[in-house]
This record gives structure tokens, C-alpha cells and sequence, in this order.
């Protein structure tokens, strides 16, 4: 009786389509098999979610693919829909790779080179620097400080460069010093 009932049972099977013979897989061979593989922090927000990054062996440095870290402690491998498309921003034709000026009152852009506009943000800064800047307060008191520039940090950096910047913006003498993850 039970031998009948498994008989019926895989006729009826066998009638409907199922094989129940062994399969032979074909994968593909996975485009991040021989990448490099770096991982870093997503530049967005102030969150701090890791992300590994892909790139070719080649020496082209060029990302073949990102994705969350599963062994990070702040994302265990999930991403935000912005960090999910980092690899967008990377890889894009659309993206601007080169320095666009508008001059004031103007409606156009104008390509620059970078030489061209870190000379004239050094500049700049040392205009604004040399305009807003008080020796002594009105006790006579050395101070040595601006007013008139400001930084606000990007929570993209570690904790070593924002103490690289922290000290670069205090020798120019700035007060407000601000970071983004406490805005």
C-alpha cells in the first residue's frame, strides 16, 4: 500500500513537469572576482555608514562596484538610497571634472584650471583674513583672531584630518570652527 501511494505520487509528479534528476549549475563568474577591495565612509551624512569599494587591478584605480559593509558597526551592510548610488557619482559621464568659474554679475561659466582657482581661494581667504583681522581686544588683551571667515567640517573625514584642519583654521586664526555632525 505504501509503495503504490509513492508510486502514484511520483507519476503524478512526473506528469506536472517536475525532474527530479540532478542539475548541473552554471554560474557566472562574479565582475568583483579579482578586484581590489578598499573600504571607507560614505560622504553624505553624518551617520558614518561603510562602504566597501571595488576597483580594477590594472592600475586604472577605476570602481568597479560598491556596496555596504556588512562588518561595519553603523550599517552592518545596509546603505541609504544616496549611498547606495555612490557608485553613480564615481562612474557618470555627467559628472563636472573640471573647475567652472561665474564671475560676479555674470551668466555664464567659464572653464578654469585648478592652479587657477586654489590661487585665487588662497587669495581671497588672505583678503578676508587681512580685512577681519584683530590684534588686540578692547582691553589690549592679544588675541590674534578673525572674524570674518568661518569653516564648518564635512563628517566625511577622520578624526586625524579633522585635527589637521582644526589646526590649519586656529594658525589663520579663525574663532568659529564648526563641524557638521553637530550642526
Amino acid at each position: 500500500m505504501k509503495i503504490s501511494g509513492a508510486a502514484v505520487g511520483g507519476l503524478a509528479l512526473g506528469g506536472l513537469g517536475f525532474n527530479l534528476a540532478p542539475v548541473k549549475a552554471n554560474a557566472q563568474t562574479l565582475k568583483i572576482r579579482w578586484a581590489k577591495e578598499t573600504t571607507t565612509i560614505c560622504p553624505y551624512c553624518a551617520v558614518g555608514c561603510g562602504i566597501i569599494v571595488h576597483t580594477s587591478r590594472d592600475g586604472s584605480g577605476k570602481i568597479i562596484n560598491t556596496e555596504g559593509d556588512p562588518d561595519h558597526p553603523i550599517n552592518q551592510g545596509s546603505l541609504c538610497a544616496k549611498g547606495a548610488a555612490l557608485y553613480q557619482l564615481a562612474t557618470t559621464d555627467n559628472r563636472i571634472k573640471t573647475v567652472l568659474y561665474r564671475a560676479p554679475y555674470s551668466d555664464e561659466w567659464q572653464e578654469k584650471s585648478w592652479d587657477w582657482a586654489l590661487t585665487q581661494i588662497a587669495l581671497r581667504v588672505k583678503q578676508s583674513r587681512d580685512a577681519s583681522f584683530t590684534q588686540k581686544n578692547s582691553k589690549g588683551q592679544l588675541v590674534n583672531r578673525t572674524d570674518g571667515i568661518a569653516h564648518v567640517g564635512s563628517a566625511a573625514l577622520d578624526n586625524e584630518e579633522c585635527w589637521l584642519l582644526q589646526a590649519m583654521m586656529r594658525a589663520l586664526g579663525l574663532v568659529y570652527i564648526e563641524h557638521q555632525a553637530r550642526i
